[in-house]
């Protein structure tokens, strides 16, 4: 089955690791803009971040965005 990226969820992640987007941000050595441009959807998180963001957060990559399948992506066997 085919899949597409949907809603970042890194806001919903945050909230669970008790952790403010200033947090990581800095943990990143990113600006606080640009995590906020990635948990509002302005951006989608480059995979080398997707991962780094992950091992900081505990959680695994898929948990940090919606994946949503593709209509009559399915393989019929």
């Amino acid at each position: 089955m085919a899949v597409e990226v949907g809603r970042c969820l890194l806001k919903d992640r945050l909230k669970d690791a008790h952790m403010t987007q200033a947090e990581l941000a800095d943990k990143l050595d990113l600006s606080p803009q640009r995590v906020s441009d990635y948990a509002n959807n302005l951006r989608t998180i480059p995979i080398n971040r997707l991962r780094e963001i992950a091992q900081i957060l505990r959680c695994h990559m898929d948990d940090l965005y919606e994946w949503i399948e593709v209509p009559g992506s399915r393989h019929k066997k």
